[in-house]
């Protein structure tokens, strides 16, 4: 009913960066973070990734893949990122993450910086990293803890910007159009863990 085009916009984006770079989807091992009931998974599967793996902290999230998207993610795990049991770490790491999505749950507090570093820093170099976030929080204006954070990653060369759109995410409750931005960047290197301080 609100019309939330973020999961086509990001596959969209996606494509046309592989694309560009003559680049085989069906090489990506996508970590989908904040992964919710996989409608952003389902659009990653149907770009032709070859792994998708799904994690969020909400286990009411992994049931609801499960009902609605059951053939969508190669595994799906279910754990706060800031604070990973050596099992689950072991279990993320040997997956070999070469690309990461995270769509419409930046800068509001369901992802927080340091879990997006954590989840970012399991990405090897050279990755892709493919997020959205809502305008605001990239404004030149803003100073909370993701505006910092990205803006520090672009000027310090942590990732490297391949392609960003400026797009409507979906409509309000009240029917007013709420804007965010997509990008598709390149990992150059881990965050330093006190950068999501």
């Amino acid at each position: 009913m609100l019309e939330c085009t973020s999961p086509r916009v990001i596959r969209g984006l996606l494509t046309r960066a592989l694309a560009d770079r003559d680049i085989d989807p069906a090489g990506l091992r996508v970590l989908d973070v904040g992964a919710g009931n996989g409608m952003v998974g389902e659009e990653i599967r149907a770009l032709g990734a070859g792994t998708v793996y799904g994690v969020d902290i909400i286990e009411e999230a992994a049931q609801a893949a499960a009902r609605d998207r059951p053939d969508v993610y190669d595994g799906y795990l279910v754990a706060d990122l800031t604070t990973l049991g050596p099992a689950q770490r072991e279990a993320l790491t040997a997956r070999r993450f070469n690309t990461m999505t995270t769509v419409a749950a930046l800068g509001f507090g369901d992802i927080p910086p340091a879990a997006f570093t954590a989840a970012f820093n399991l990405v090897e170099t050279s990755g892709l990293i493919a997020f959205t976030i809502k305008e605001d929080f990239v404004a030149d204006h803003d100073a909370t803890g993701f505006s910092r954070l990205i803006k520090r990653m672009f000027a310090e060369e942590v990732i490297t910007l391949i392609a960003d759109e400026h797009y409507r995410h979906r409509l309000s409750v009240r029917r007013e159009p709420l804007y965010y931005v997509a990008y598709v960047a390149r990992k150059l290197r881990d965050i330093p863990a006190h950068w999501a301080g």
